[in-house]
């Protein structure tokens, strides 16, 4: 069976990762381990922990896309209800984590009895106090299994994929629980931490990002996860996005040894371009965003160009168009020997703004099936 690996953030490439599962390929999805936002700083902060967020949800998209949504998934993918009292939220948890819920009971045993001694570890390490609302109960269980089993991220994911029924790999590219993110400015200002330069203000964001830094709390630089250097070697294809540039999908270069192992991976490399931009890319084209990897591929031991093939969406409109608040990516690239530039109209036609991920699928099994500039990068 032909491996694809997708460096991806959490939600942004789901409709690519359905279409793939579907395809018959098996797919490794990379995901940050850096995110300092959401339901899941919640539990980080408490317990000093590997974010989960983006690997409960990468793992509910495997599944969904592997046409193994039953009742697991959908106990996994339940929230806490957001407009509750502390008291209430926790009387909801507590629905779940002592078997009160239906879904529960018709869970055969075995799988139960590890769901509910997920929950519970979970609760004993957070105390009475904990902010349950708004609280996913996958992220929930899957932080009980990290504790459960020695705070090993890895060991939690591969349990968690078997309660589902899952296939497919999610890996986190490190497996430090500490690590932050931080951007330096083109004016020299430094924001920090992933969540502040989600959300920079537009100011900010038109100064643009002059690079990235990713660092443990104590220093260290960060290591790589053994697991996602494995599927990097073992890769027929490679591909980057789509995602939040800078906070999502950039990142994954700067952890140790990553940028070496995909030099090393002999398979093409592959640059999905965003449909829109963001507010970490507002004023940017693609060609600006593909010079981006390649200053940080290069910074951090890459000795060629990183992409063999580039996606980018055929743009339709001869003037400036939004989908909500962002307007389109154009592309700006020009062809050249560094890699293959494939536009095509790969925007989903029923969801404006985001991809169609049978079209992306597509074109990524054609580029694997050829071969064309394979090892290249």
């Amino acid at each position: 069976m032909k491996k694809i690996v997708l460096f991806s953030g959490g939600s942004a490439c789901r409709s690519i990762n359905i279409a793939l599962c579907q395809s018959g390929v098996e797919v490794t999805r990379i995901v940050p381990a850096w995110d300092s936002g959401g339901s899941s700083k919640v539990i980080r902060e408490r317990l000093g922990i590997l974010s989960v967020g983006d690997i409960r949800q990468a793992l509910m998209t495997m599944a969904h896309g592997e046409g193994c949504a039953g009742d697991v998934v959908k106990i996994c993918n339940a929230r806490i209800s957001a407009n509750l009292g502390l008291d209430d939220a926790r009387k909801e948890f507590l629905f779940y984590a002592k078997r009160g819920h239906p879904l529960l009971e018709r869970m055969e045993p075995g799988l139960r009895s590890a769901i509910l001694n997920y929950l519970n570890t979970f609760a004993s390490a957070v105390g009475d106090d904990f902010d349950f609302r708004h609280g996913s109960i996958g992220n929930f269980i899957l932080t009980g299994a990290c504790l459960a089993h020695n705070g090993d991220v890895n060991t939690a994911i591969f349990v968690f994929r078997k309660l589902c029924g899952i296939n497919g790999n999610v890996w986190p590219s490190s497996i430090d629980s500490d690590l932050v993110l931080s951007a330096t400015l083109k004016d020299g200002r430094t924001v920090v931490p992933q969540d502040a330069i989600t959300t920079m203000s537009e100011p900010e964001a038109r100064i643009g990002v002059a690079k990235l830094d990713l660092s443990r709390t104590s220093g260290e630089r960060p290591t790589a996860n053994s697991a996602v250097l494995d599927a990097i070697a073992q890769a027929d294809l490679i591909a980057f996005g789509p995602g939040s540039v800078y906070t999502s999908v950039i990142p994954h270069l700067l952890v140790d040894d990553v940028v070496a192992a995909v030099e090393r991976a002999n398979c093409p490399k592959v640059l999905i371009g965003n449909i829109l931009q963001c507010r970490e890319t507002i004023g940017l084209t693609l060609a600006d965003v593909s010079s981006a990897f390649d200053f940080h591929w290069r910074d951090h031991g890459g000795s060629s160009g990183l992409f063999s093939h580039i996606l980018a969406n055929r743009v339709l409109f001869p003037f400036e168009k939004t989908v909500g608040r962002f307007p389109y990516l154009t592309d700006g690239l020009s062809e050249t020997p560094a890699y293959l530039l494939i536009r095509d109209e790969f925007e989903d036609a029923w969801s404006r703004g985001q991809h169609d991920g049978e079209a992306i699928a597509a074109s990524l099994l054609k580029i694997m099936a050829s071969g064309n500039e394979a090892g290249r990068a």
